[in-house]
């Protein structure tokens, strides 16, 4: 789910595989033939770029066929909207004498706790300006620039945001609020992506510029080279955060899952980091433990 705002959920979720703990001197497919599972099931939005889609586009979808490759199974997805009660509706789904649909749900927010344990996080990002270059906002490169323009421009301009998100808090800390064009994190129409606030109206010109999560600012920008979009990281501010870092998802009870995927993102972190750098995810350094921890 799109971090930021503990109150609003959006989206960012896929699933894996569980294994059970055996001798250290067995091959990982010994391990899993051990503990019955066959595949790597994802709880997966169908429609959820740069996340996830139903043609396993997305950087999650990636790093789900990275961990079943390092597994030596294959992936499987459960399909379901992220939009209201997908946690509920995906990995602690289970009717009376059937298996849970899906075993892992590939982005919350570091601590998230719905019934569920988060791993350690894989990667930290932070929401971001994105401004069109040699349009309204041309020649600003930072956020220092944009307000520094003079007030009577500033009035003039449409910023999109997600409404009730860091970046309307960020503008009404400003006395800018009334130039955000606000934007719904959830929506019942599963056809909307949480990207469509920049693909759908940044670029077709109805907004000056838009401040959205990283990673959606990244893969737009790169996915629209004809736009030449400019992506301005955010910087957190006293409380007002912008950065969060990301986990995974898995039921309580699957302890030796939890750790079997905390070793699956150990050990292919420099993979992992990889597949977001292709898809312009804006990464920053991990946070220390206890601050990480904290919620400013």
């Amino acid at each position: 789910m799109i971090p930021g705002f503990r109150r609003v959920a959006s989206t960012l979720m896929t699933a894996l595989l569980s294994l059970a703990a055996v001798t250290p001197l067995l091959p990982v497919s010994a391990q899993q033939a051990d503990d019955g599972r066959k595949a790597f099931r994802v709880c997966r939005d169908p429609n959820n770029l740069p996340f996830q889609n139903a043609k396993g586009e997305g950087f999650e979808d990636r790093i789900a066929e990275l961990f079943a490759a390092d597994l030596g199974v294959k992936v499987e997805t459960f399909d379901y909207p992220a939009r209201f009660n997908f946690i509920r509706n995906t990995l602690r789904f289970k009717l009376p004498g059937d298996d849970f649909p899906c075993d892992i749900v590939m982005d919350v927010p570091a601590g998230f706790s719905q019934g569920t344990a988060s791993t350690k996080p894989y990667y930290r990002s932070t929401y971001a300006l994105v401004v069109p270059r040699g349009k309204t906002l041309a020649g600003v490169t930072t956020v220092e620039q944009f307000l520094a323009l003079p007030q009577e421009k500033l009035a003039k301009l449409k910023i999109g945001v997600i409404d009730k998100s860091p970046a309307s808090d960020w503008l009404a800390k400003r006395g800018l609020l009334d130039i955000g064009v606000p934007y719904r994190v959830l929506v019942a129409d599963p056809e909307q992506t949480s990207g469509g606030i920049v693909e759908a109206d940044l670029i077709a010109g109805k907004l000056d510029a838009a401040i959205v999560w990283g990673p959606i600012a990244g893969y737009y920008a790169r996915h629209h080279p004809e736009a030449d979009l400019l992506v301005i990281p955010m910087q957190s501010e006293r409380n007002i955060r912008f950065d969060y870092e990301i986990a995974m998802a898995v039921r309580i009870a699957d302890k030796a899952w939890l750790k079997t995927v905390d070793g699956l993102i150990e050990r292919n972190k420099t993979k992992i980091d990889a597949i977001l750098a292709d898809y312009r995810v804006p990464l920053l350094e991990a946070l220390p433990p206890a601050a990480a921890s904290d919620d400013d």
